[in-house]
């Protein structure tokens, strides 16, 4: 029997989401998980699968239907999984953990367009936007789960959805030198973050690899698009992420290449 399959793209938090969940449940190993080069066109085979679409990730199943939506398919692999529940079953906090995960657009909206932002004159109207992304999470989990640190007893649904995120956004402390203050109206989305970031089940990467392979993004060139003068996207498969040297921090100065890349 075919397993299900999982087409991927490396360090995408979407796609981070999926892992998370299956890590959770111990079920990562029951499914295939197939990468795809972000840095190259979507291959004939993927299109003809998901009919032209090229976000990712998508899922096909093991009788070979095709699921797209990173929260949909989560809520598939919960269906198929349902031991181990990672969403509430009761049903009021089922609505609870849903009301906060229809917050993840706005939040992560903003620190996307910040990273890829080339006009420093806007750096602190978006620091501003961020700041108040935040404190709305964490005036939800006052009012929600004001003792903490996660939405409910354990990490679950909405840490599986938000934590991705809270890991990318490693990229806005090294090219925009953003923090999180230390002030009160940060101070429960702060023990959230803190909570998510050490629990066991979002290992799957790292500042370094998050800070290296997003280094076009912060030059405003998104999806392994190429930038005037190189030759190779920092998103490339190749070399390993690990055999690079750190980027430059200085994204509105300075225009890295391809040797100081290390591709």
């Amino acid at each position: 029997m075919n397993k299900p399959t999982i087409y991927h793209i490396p360090v995408c938090p979407f796609c981070q989401r999926l892992d998370i969940l299956l890590t959770l449940k111990g079920r990562y190993d029951e499914i295939a998980h197939q990468v795809i080069d972000i840095t190259q066109p979507r291959p004939d085979w993927l299109l003809q699968k998901t009919r032209g679409t090229t976000a990712l990730p998508v899922l096909e199943t093991a009788g070979g239907h095709i699921i797209k939506e990173s929260l949909v398919i989560l809520q598939y692999l919960e269906d198929i999984y349902p031991e181990r529940p990672v969403a509430q079953r009761d049903p009021y906090r089922h609505a609870v953990e849903n009301m906060l995960t229809r917050m993840d657009t706005s939040f992560f909206s903003p620190g996307f367009g910040w990273l890829m932002n080339q006009d420093p004159t806007r750096r602190e109207a978006l620091r501003e936007d961020m700041l108040n992304q935040y404190a709305q999470l964490n005036d939800f989990l006052l009012e929600h789960a004001p003792s903490g640190p996660f939405l409910f007893e354990e990490f679950g649904w909405a840490e599986a959805v938000f934590t991705p995120f809270f890991e990318r956004f490693w990229f806005l402390e090294y090219y925009e030198d953003f923090t999180l203050p230390d002030e009160a109206r940060y101070a429960r989305i702060r023990e959230w973050i803190d909570a998510c970031l050490s629990h066991p089940a979002v290992q799957q990467t790292s500042r370094e690899e998050v800070v290296k392979l997003y280094y076009d993004y912060s030059k405003g060139a998104g999806n392994g698009a190429l930038l005037p003068g190189r030759m190779k996207s920092s998103m490339s498969l190749t070399p390993d992420w690990r055999a690079r040297p750190w980027p430059p921090r200085n994204k509105y100065e300075h225009n890295a290449t391809d040797a100081e890349l290390g591709l």
